[in-house]
């Protein structure tokens, strides 16, 4: 197994361990949280640049990176909604999205034909991980402030802004889902015509 492929399987590893670091309450677990999901998704980014880079892309890789991502970022999505931190409607949004496309990549996997991710698909994770990462950066700071906020009576809006904005950062990752989704399956529409 090539490094870009240990990178992929890492990052399905680490999940466990960012869910766990997210929904048990210990001291500085939402950062410890943060810091897992910043990991794993480093892996993200350097899976494919190395595997471009030294030609080391395979059929495992391209079907493995891209459900690797889906079981990152819909584990903390789906924390998010046991937390009251999401909307439940982007989450169910995403999830068809993801079964759709699922579903005609592994049709396609059984006719002998592995599909990568298109460059919307890549744009929905990009801004999905962005969303998560503000989100938890914003519980964090504010886990790490919350004594001093209510000892001196200070105003926490701007991490409220900063928890608004992976909300709406949510959306707009939920807007790009829908767009990936409906451009692979018009890509792969052959998958789903066949008799």
């Amino acid at each position: 197994m090539n490094l870009p492929n240990k990178l992929t399987l890492g990052r399905i590893l680490l999940v466990p361990f960012f869910v766990a670091a997210l929904l048990i309450p210990f001291p500085s677990h939402n950062m410890f949280a943060l810091l897992l999901f910043i990991a794993a998704s480093v892996t993200d980014l350097l899976d494919g640049r190395i595997a471009r880079k030294y030609n080391l892309i395979t059929d495992f890789g391209k079907f493995a990176d891209p459900l690797a991502d889906k079981i990152l970022v819909l584990s903390a999505l789906l924390c998010f909604i046991q937390l009251g931190w999401c909307d439940c409607v982007a989450v169910i949004i995403v999830l068809f999205r993801e079964f759709a496309v699922t579903s005609i990549r592994l049709i396609a996997a059984a006719k002998g034909e592995v599909i990568a991710a298109n460059q919307w698909g890549k744009i929905k994770t990009v801004t999905q991980m962005i969303a998560v990462i503000t989100i938890l950066t914003s519980r964090a700071a504010f886990d790490m402030i919350a004594p001093l906020l209510s000892a001196y009576s200070v105003n926490a809006t701007i991490l409220h802004w900063l928890f608004w904005s992976g909300e709406l950062l949510i959306w707009i990752s939920t807007f790009f889902a829908i767009l990936s989704g409906v451009v692979y399956l018009s890509q792969n529409r052959r998958f789903i015509s066949e008799k």
